[in-house]
C-alpha cells in the first residue's frame, strides 16, 4: 500500500530508521490528526531533517497512510491470535485482553505507538479506499468471533454486537489514560464483565420510552441546516474530507453563508460538538422525567439518542473529529462530555441502588454507552435493513444485555 520514495534496499538499519519515522507519525497523528501531521514534525521529534524523512516517505499522505497500515496490522494480529480460542467467549476474551495488555505496554513505553483510526476516513483516494477496504476485512474477521451460525436477523445482531465491541475498544484510550497503568486490569476485568453480563438484572426486559427531541439550534433554522449538513459530512469524510465547498454545496448555498454562520473551520466542529453534547443532554433530562426504574430512564435516553442516529438527519457529530481541534478547545470539549457521562453512571449508581441495574462498575460502563452512542451513526444504512425500533433494540443489547444474549424481545 505505501512504498518507499525509493527502491533501495530494507536492510536492518534502513527499517528501524522507517519504523522510528512511523512510531514519531503515529504520535503527532494522535495528538494533532492526519491533518495537523506534517513532515517536518515528525523529522524534528527524531532530530532528522525533512529530506531524511522524505528519503522513506516522499509525502506527508504516504507517512500517515503507513502509520494507519501499521496499527491495522496490530489489530489483525489481535484477532488471528484471538480466533485460536475454541468457543465465542473465549475468543472475545482473549481479544479484549490482548488489546488491554498493548495498551498498557505502549503506555509503560514497552511497545510501539499506535495511531488511532479516527482519522483514517480523512485520507484521501486510493489511499482512503484501500485502508477502508482493510479495514472492513478485519471487522467481518472480529464478527467471526461471535460465530457465524444462525439466519439474517443473527447476522444482523452479531453486526451490531461486533460494532459496539470495536468502537469501545477503540474509545479505550480517550478515557483509560485517567487511570494508572497498574488498574488496568481491574478495569479490564469491568469492561469484560459489563460485555458478559449487560446492564440489566435477570428478568429485565427491552421496553424505552422513545422520546422526540428538539434541535438546539432551532431558532436559527438556517444555521441548525447548516451544522446538520457539516456533521454528516464531516462524519462520513472526516475533518479534511469535509471542506467549506464541500458543505456549501450539500446546502446549495454559496460559501459566503458559512462565513456568515461561522468565522473559521474550527469554529464549525466545536459548533457541531456543541449542538451533539447539548442534544445528549436533553435527551437524559427528558428521559429523567420518565416514570419507572432508573433502568427505564437509562434505556429510553439510549434508545432517544439511537433513534436521532438512525434518522441521519440531525446526527451527532462522531468524536473522530476531536483531532482537527486545537489541544485547548479539544480538552473543553472532552471535558463536556465527560460530565454527560458522569451523568449516565449517576443513573446507573441509582439504578444499582434500586436493584434495577446489574451491579457493573457505572464509570467504565458510562464511557461504553458514551461509545455505543457515538459511534451508531456509521450504522445507519444496517439499521435501514429492519424496523427501527428492532434496529435500536438490537444495537443497545450489546450493552443492556450483553454480547451473548438472545436477540431482545421488543416490550
Amino acid at each position: 500500500m505505501v512504498e518507499p520514495t525509493k527502491r533501495i534496499p530494507e536492510t536492518e538499519r534502513f527499517r528501524r530508521k522507517r519504523d522510528l519515522i512511523i512510531d514519531a507519525a503515529a504520535t503527532v497523528i494522535n495528538e494533532r490528526g492526519a491533518k495537523g501531521m506534517t513532515l517536518f514534525d515528525v523529522a524534528e521529534s527524531v532530530g532528522l531533517s525533512t529530506t531524511s524523512v522524505t528519503y522513506y516517505f516522499k509525502r506527508k499522505e504516504q507517512l500517515a497512510c503507513a502509520c494507519f497500515a501499521a496499527t491495522l496490522d496490530r489489530l489483525e494480529a489481535l484477532v488471528i491470535d484471538a480466533a485460536t480460542e475454541p468457543d465465542p467467549r473465549r475468543r472475545v476474551a482473549r481479544f479484549v485482553n490482548r488489546h488491554f495488555d498493548l495498551l498498557a505496554a505502549i503506555r509503560r513505553g514497552e511497545a510501539r505507538p499506535m495511531a488511532r483510526l479516527s482519522d483514517l476516513r480523512a485520507m484521501e483516494d486510493p489511499l482512503r479506499g484501500d485502508l477502508l477496504e482493510r479495514y472492513f476485512g478485519i471487522f467481518r474477521r472480529i464478527r467471526l468471533l461471535l460465530g457465524d451460525d444462525g439466519g439474517r436477523e443473527d447476522w444482523w445482531l452479531r453486526t451490531a454486537r461486533t460494532h459496539v465491541l470495536v468502537e469501545n475498544l477503540f474509545w479505550l484510550p480517550e478515557w483509560l489514560p485517567r487511570y494508572d497503568v497498574e488498574d488496568y486490569d481491574r478495569v479490564r476485568h469491568r469492561f469484560l464483565e459489563l460485555f458478559e453480563r449487560g446492564l440489566a438484572p435477570e428478568g429485565m426486559v427491552w421496553a424505552p420510552a422513545v422520546r422526540t427531541l428538539t434541535d438546539p439550534e432551532e431558532e436559527d433554522g438556517a444555521k441548525r441546516n447548516f451544522l446538520a449538513a457539516a456533521t454528516k459530512l464531516i462524519n462520513e469524510r472526516g475533518y479534511r474530507g469535509a471542506s467549506v465547498d464541500r458543505i456549501a454545496s450539500e446546502l446549495n448555498v454559496t460559501k459566503g453563508s458559512f462565513y456568515h454562520h461561522l468565522d473559521a473551520k474550527d469554529d464549525l466542529v466545536l459548533a457541531c460538538f456543541r449542538r451533539s453534547l447539548a442534544t445528549i443532554t436533553q435527551a437524559q433530562r427528558v428521559a429523567l422525567t420518565e416514570p419507572g426504574s432508573h433502568f427505564h430512564r437509562l434505556a429510553t435516553a439510549a434508545a432517544t439518542l439511537l433513534n436521532v442516529q438512525f434518522d441521519e438527519q440531525a446526527p451527532l457529530l462522531r468524536t473522530i473529529a476531536l483531532q482537527a481541534l486545537p489541544m485547548d478547545v479539544r480538552l473543553q470539549v472532552v471535558d463536556h462530555s465527560n460530565r454527560i457521562a458522569r451523568r449516565f453512571a449517576g443513573m446507573m449508581i441509582d439504578g444499582i441502588s434500586e436493584g434495577s441495574v446489574a451491579t457493573i462498575d457505572p464509570l467504565v460502563a458510562s464511557q461504553a454507552v458514551m461509545a455505543m452512542v457515538n459511534a451508531s451513526y456509521e450504522l445507519t444504512g444496517w439499521a435501514a435493513k429492519m424496523p427501527k425500533d428492532r434496529a435500536i433494540a438490537y444495537y443497545a443489547s450489546t450493552l443492556f444485555f450483553g454480547l451473548y444474549a438472545d436477540r431482545p424481545r421488543l416490550g
